[in-house]
């Protein structure tokens, strides 16, 4: 067996999905996903921590591409307008680097050990969108609401997004969501 594997991350990544979807999440180990894939446990570890971080490898970035994003957005914008604005940044973004995303979510759902690592993802896109709107100028108690409001806008418009990609974009959606939030909570 050769020493490097050009596309052993994405055959990794591409085994683990199937055997999850297969057999369970909790009944799947790491020499089995390795096995399948055609690699040893040592080039697993080379690419991914755990059985975990196959599905949510690369989240650790989102928090900091969050705030970036709503740092960047117009200065004059209130802020819920900007939360929308970088989440909308964040949307293009994310719908570009989905890997098989329906698939991942029925994974996580299977799994409570999965959907609490998904909150975590969240909380940080939460904390992060927080920190940005914070940062523009918004009282911290307010920063904080917008923050877990933006998170749930996020989160609500890729569910429905992964539901019909092809009605429009992320971005889209995620403006949509946020609209109809505003419209829900409208006097």
């Amino acid at each position: 067996m050769p020493r490097w594997e050009p596309d052993a991350g994405e055959r990794l990544r591409s085994v683990a999905l199937d055997l999850f979807l297969d057999r369970g999440y909790d009944a799947v180990s790491v020499e089995q996903i390795a096995e399948r894939a055609g690699l040893t446990r040592r080039t697993f570890f080379r690419h991914y921590a755990d059985k975990r971080d196959v599905l949510f490898a690369g989240s650790e970035r989102l928090p900091d591409v969050v705030r970036r994003s709503v740092a960047d957005a117009d200065p004059g914008l209130a802020p819920f307008a900007a939360a929308v604005e970088g989440l909308s940044r964040v949307g293009e973004l994310l719908a570009e680097l989905t890997y098989r995303s329906t698939d991942r979510r029925k994974v996580i759902a299977s799994s409570a050990e999965l959907r609490e690592r998904e909150r975590t993802k969240v909380a940080a896109v939460a904390e992060a969108l927080a920190g940005a709107l914070a940062d523009r100028g918004c009282d911290q108690a307010r920063a904080t609401l917008l923050g877990e409001l933006g998170a749930v806008v996020l989160r609500t418009a890729l569910d429905s997004w992964l539901e019909d990609s092809a009605a429009t974009s992320l971005a889209a959606r995620v403006r949509r969501t946020a609209a109809e939030l505003a419209d829900a909570v409208a006097p």
